[in-house]
């Protein structure tokens, strides 16, 4: 299935190398998933991930039906369980917390108050719900392992992008996703000497492959062949790489979303260091998203990944070269103009002042300014707000 990705630019390298994460931003979204996983949603390989997925799907069928005629039963032999019957189906039909949780949304029930109740009484407000309710058609998600389970209860224009066909497209370039190709799973960094290891052991520790009942997610890095972008003010060279993460839920809990950026390191909580270039794709499953998914979104991540990084580089170095101010005066007048306030002028000059050694000059010198004063803000609004300042101010450089 996979296909290795032409190669690009820079050498693989086999030792840790050093980097510098005050530059460029940090982020948390990779943590989060990494956090919240039980050891049963974590995989060590793409292969292992993908036959998962696939195996639910293959067990998987659909089809429409009148929310009218979803009958709801509390089964005698299970009081604390909700079964549902559907038209032209004498088996049952057991929902999940997810699907639950759809249908009681459909008929504008409070889902959390309805978990609550005995099985019985909530299969009372529900059915109540449901034959009340105008009636809709819904797009039910079945599996069968041993029982028939409702996986997703969707409207019928739901455009279904199932979670096996993300991972397939991953796989294309990236193989097992261990090493067999450019991209793996990342690392991380040795914080007492600065360096970042590209070569760790994959476990469910470390691991960045996550698929649950609701959803996948997969990050993957090419740090095993740094991009040197410039220098750092010691003259040590300045150190990316690069790194996508894709995601996708087939029952509806989310979106399916592609982001692409270039990092500089990754820690052991799975905090991504030293951003830069973020870039971000949503597909909202509507009846036409799986044909943009297999138009758009797969060949422009594959793309991405078999592309050269030259073009990020020589955007750097343009930044760096393109002198924006040479006097105090200019520099405040240069921020002020760009809708910065002056206290925000004085600390984004200042922490350029402190971490590169001189005032900022060049367009670079305060983008990372910028993002290092965005690093301390502790509400996530105002972050977001200087670093898309930062963002718009090294476009103009590209």
């Amino acid at each position: 299935m996979a296909t290795l990705a032409r190669t690009i630019d820079s050498p693989r390298t086999t030792a840790p190398y050093r980097i510098d994460v005050s530059r460029g931003q940090m982020s948390s979204r990779v943590s989060s998933e990494w956090f919240s996983r039980p050891d049963d949603e974590k995989f060590l390989s793409l292969t292992t991930l993908y036959d998962s997925v696939r195996r639910r799907a293959d067990r998987a069928s659909t089809r429409v039906v009148e929310s009218r005629a979803v009958r709801v039963e509390a089964r005698s032999d299970n009081p604390e369980r909700l079964m549902l019957f559907a038209p032209g189906d004498d088996n049952p039909i057991a929902p999940t917390n997810w699907s639950f949780g759809q249908l009681a949304s459909l008929v504008g029930a409070p889902a959390s108050y309805l978990r609550q109740l005995p099985a019985a009484l909530a299969g009372i407000n529900l059915q109540h719900g449901l034959i009340t309710h105008r009636g809709e058609q819904v797009k039910l998600l079945q599996t069968e392992d041993g029982r028939t389970e409702l996986r997703a209860a969707t409207g019928p224009d739901y455009g279904r992008i199932w979670d096996h066909e993300l991972v397939s497209a991953v796989m294309n370039f990236a193989g097992d996703g261990v090493g067999d190709t450019r991209w793996k799973v990342p690392g991380t960094i040795q914080w007492g000497n600065m360096h970042y290891n590209p070569h760790v052991d994959i476990t469910k520790d470390t691991t960045t492959l996550y698929a649950s009942d609701r959803d996948v997610f997969v990050f993957l890095v090419d740090d095993t062949h740094p991009i040197e972008a410039g220098k750092l003010p010691n003259g040590e060279p300045d150190y990316y790489f690069r790194g996508f993460y894709a995601w996708n839920s087939e029952v509806g809990s989310k979106t399916l979303g592609i982001a692409t950026f270039y990092l500089r390191g990754v820690c052991a909580n799975r905090c991504l260091w030293g951003v830069e270039n973020f870039e971000e794709v949503n597909i909202r499953h509507s009846k036409f998203a799986a044909a943009r998914f297999a138009h758009q979104a797969a060949p422009a991540l594959e793309h991405f990944a078999d592309s050269s990084a030259q073009p990020f580089v020589s955007g750097i170095n343009a930044a760096r070269d393109r002198i924006v101010a040479r006097k105090d005066e200019d520099r405040e007048d240069f921020l002020r103009k760009r809708g910065f306030s002056k206290t925000e002028t004085s600390k984004i000059i200042q922490t350029v002042l402190v971490e590169e050694g001189h005032p900022p000059e060049s367009l670079y010198d305060f983008v990372q300014g910028i993002t290092a004063v965005a690093r301390s803000k502790t509400h996530q609004d105002g972050r977001l707000e200087l670093e898309g300042k930062a963002r718009k101010l090294l476009e103009k450089a590209l």
